[in-house]
């Protein structure tokens, strides 16, 4: 593998703790730009991890769990910023041995995961390891947890690998019948989401990245996103641009929401959102995303008083990016769609003004592997 080829030209003895784990992220992530070796599947962009962790801030002696970590940037983002906090002896021994859980099913994928964790002073390398190699989606976990970071794997099939009679290698759907999921369903982003709203205590938060099919799709989809609002506070959702991932073609958003209590009325009141995709791009290599791209959404998102927020938008200003939905808005809404933009596209009325051709032609790419992806499934189905 060229992660480990990588690693061997590295002398690790005389490096400190700190700067072996920074060396180490820095192989991973260029390891994430061979494209054609699929590695970047566990990749998520390093900025839009350390926002998530902004936006969340989780505190000390609380625990957080990523059920699909891929390489650990999750837990790394969110260990940097508890440890900047001024902790005493058993704060950082919990943060150290306690605070950290997840799962990764993809072997070589979970020992990249814990070395980089044991690099940044993470877990013991001869103790209970804190990544399990088990499929998150089977069954529920035993316990809950205080904060869900997450970007689970691209795809929208769950599905299996069986060898019929005539030793034919079919692929069947996958659906987990799981008795407290709220519907059924081989999509594995719905089970995911799924997943994680189980994952919660009460009170607990969720910064999840997930695909746009998530907020649209009808059937299991829109049964799933109604009982999210009832049950939960989902409060805001960051519509991402396309070109940041390394997967191609590939149009996300960040959901963040809180567990709640059982209750009679929807626990979700307004939704906020923040349209950082219509007339934004983004490439790998030209214009990568940073942290400071996505600091007006931070200063929106207004992690310290999430209930007094403004609005950007208004109608004296249409292409505001920050505008609020109540349930009532979104429940009356087709399928209850959370797939809600208002900023017009000036590529479409702004000849003058177009992108520079290498950004629109990935981003024309990126719309045509998007919708090839969509047509595959739809094939899928149609078998």
């Amino acid at each position: 593998m060229r992660i480990l080829n990588l690693i061997d030209q590295e002398d690790w003895t005389s490096m400190g703790s700190d700067i072996k784990g920074k060396i180490y992220e820095g192989l991973l992530e260029k390891n994430a730009e061979d494209t054609k070796s699929g590695a970047g599947q566990y990749f998520t962009p390093r900025p839009l991890i350390n926002i998530m962790v902004q936006c969340v801030q989780p505190k000390p002696m609380k625990t957080i769990i990523d059920p699909a970590c891929g390489s650990g940037g999750f837990f790394l983002a969110a260990y940097d910023f508890l440890s900047k906090q001024s902790l005493d002896r058993d704060e950082k021994k919990f943060l150290k041995d306690v605070t950290f859980h997840g799962n990764e099913i993809v072997a070589s994928t979970r020992r990249m995961c814990l070395m980089n964790l044991y690099l940044h002073g993470i877990g013991e390398i001869d103790g209970e390891p804190l990544i399990k190699s088990s499929d998150a989606l089977i069954s529920s976990e035993s316990n809950t947890y205080d904060y869900v970071l997450a970007n689970p794997p691209f795809g929208k099939k769950s599905s299996y690998t069986v060898t019929n009679e005539d030793g034919e290698v079919e692929r069947d759907d996958m659906s987990y019948n799981r008795q407290d999921f709220w519907e059924t369903t081989s999509n594995k982003q719905l089970n995911f989401l799924q997943h994680i709203k189980t994952l919660l205590k009460i009170n607990g938060e969720a910064a999840v990245v997930l695909p746009d099919n998530v907020l649209f799709e009808g059937g299991a989809g829109e049964e799933i996103r109604k009982r999210l609002l009832e049950t939960t506070e989902l409060h805001t959702i960051l519509r991402l641009p396309t070109g940041i991932f390394y997967a191609n073609g590939v149009k996300a958003n960040v959901l963040f929401f809180t567990n709640k209590a059982a209750s009679k009325e929807a626990q979700t009141k307004d939704v906020w959102i923040y349209d950082y995709r219509t007339n934004v791009h983004h490439t790998l290599k030209k214009k990568p995303l940073t942290e400071a791209d996505l600091q007006d959404f931070v200063k929106c998102y207004n992690s310290h008083n999430i209930y007094n927020r403004k609005e950007t938008w208004s109608e004296e200003n249409p292409d505001g990016r920050w505008r609020k939905y109540s349930y009532d808005e979104i429940i009356a809404r087709d399928k209850t769609s959370l797939d809600i933009f208002w900023i017009k596209d000036q590529s479409l009325t702004d000849l003058d003004n177009l992108p520079e051709p290498d950004v629109l032609a990935q981003e024309i790419v990126d719309n045509i592997e998007a919708a090839l992806v969509s047509f595959r499934e739809i094939i899928k189905d149609l078998e």
